[in-house]
């Protein structure tokens, strides 16, 4: 005999087991040979290692299921856990480019050839870039992966961090609390990250500091372990910021700096650290350079053209 304990790694595991535990009663009938012990999100497995084996992939459609649209009821139990579904086409029913199931059904995955290049690089390597204009999905497929990393319990909390350079990273002069100050410039993170994930565990990981959402200031003198950060907006960091927050690399992280070297807001005497990285980190094994350009836009389709037009200018300019 084996046991095993596994989580249900939802934000709310009273809902997944129904009301008076009914989805629960009907997921153990479907089990008789296993012995199951609840402790609340907490699930004890006692019995053979193969029925383990198959009631945990069961169970992870199950909890995807419910994931992606927020509830399940009986005859779905049974459809997903059920004894005639047979364990050599379960996983037939997953993407295997599907990075995260988002909410309403929505399959997120990489939808252009540098963006699978992303997702690629972070498999292989520990730190990446990924460098191109507005559009290009770059901080939208960056936290889709640190989501993934984190329902699959590769890493134990999500770091996003921004320079808020708007402000000059100073940002008391705006009205309201701390929190108030910041939401605007980490608008577009907590955008992502409410498509790919239900609003109950979205603030569950918030409050509970899962994930945490900052500006670049606040990693000064830290060390992450054990997580997933992203640095968006990276071209509006100096070369002193960024050094910084590079340097924040604990045991068992995974960092990827998003940037778009043509919006660089920085007062003239500051240099992009974004531009100096690609200079001197370009050649160190296990960091990995990517470059986005308008093919990779997923936005409307004048930005690619926008974006091709502002080039054709900048190029003149150089040629001048």
């Amino acid at each position: 005999m084996s046991e095993r304990v596994i989580q249900i790694d939802l934000g709310s595991p009273l809902e997944f087991y129904g009301p008076g535990d009914v989805h629960l009663s009907l997921i153990k009938s479907l089990f008789p040979k296993l012995k199951i012990i609840v402790r609340g999100d907490l699930l004890k497995l006692i019995g053979t290692t193969d029925e383990i084996d198959l009631f945990e992939k069961r169970l992870d459609l199950l909890m995807i299921q419910f994931d992606t649209f927020g509830k399940i009821n009986s005859d779905i139990v049974k459809k997903i856990m059920g004894e005639e579904q047979n364990s050599d086409n379960i996983t037939d029913t997953e993407d295997s480019d599907v990075l995260v199931y988002g909410n309403h059904g929505k399959l997120i995955k990489a939808l252009t050839i540098n963006q699978k290049r992303m997702v690629d690089s972070c498999e292989k390597n520990d730190m990446i870039f990924a460098i191109g204009p507005a559009g290009t999905g770059k901080t939208y497929t960056a936290v889709a992966l640190a989501v993934r990393a984190l329902k699959n319990k590769q890493v134990k909390k999500i770091i996003l961090t921004r320079p808020a350079i708007e402000a000059g990273e100073s940002l008391g002069f705006l009205p309201g609390d701390m929190k108030e100050k910041l939401d605007p410039y980490l608008q577009p993170l907590y955008d992502a990250l409410r498509d790919m994930l239900t609003t109950q565990r979205f603030l569950s990981y918030i409050e509970d500091d899962t994930i945490e959402v900052a500006p670049l200031a606040f990693m000064r003198g830290r060390t992450l372990n054990n997580a997933f950060a992203i640095l968006d907006e990276a071209q509006n960091a100096s070369e002193s910021q960024l050094k910084m927050f590079l340097t924040r690399m604990g045991k068992s992280s995974k960092f990827i700096v998003t940037g778009d070297i043509t919006q660089i807001d920085l007062p003239k005497q500051k240099q992009s650290g974004l531009l100096q990285a690609q200079k001197i980190l370009k050649n160190i094994a296990g960091i990995d350079f990517i470059y986005l350009d308008g093919r990779d836009v997923v936005r409307h389709k004048l930005v690619t053209k926008i974006i091709e037009a502002y080039n054709n200018i900048d190029d003149k300019m150089q040629k001048t």
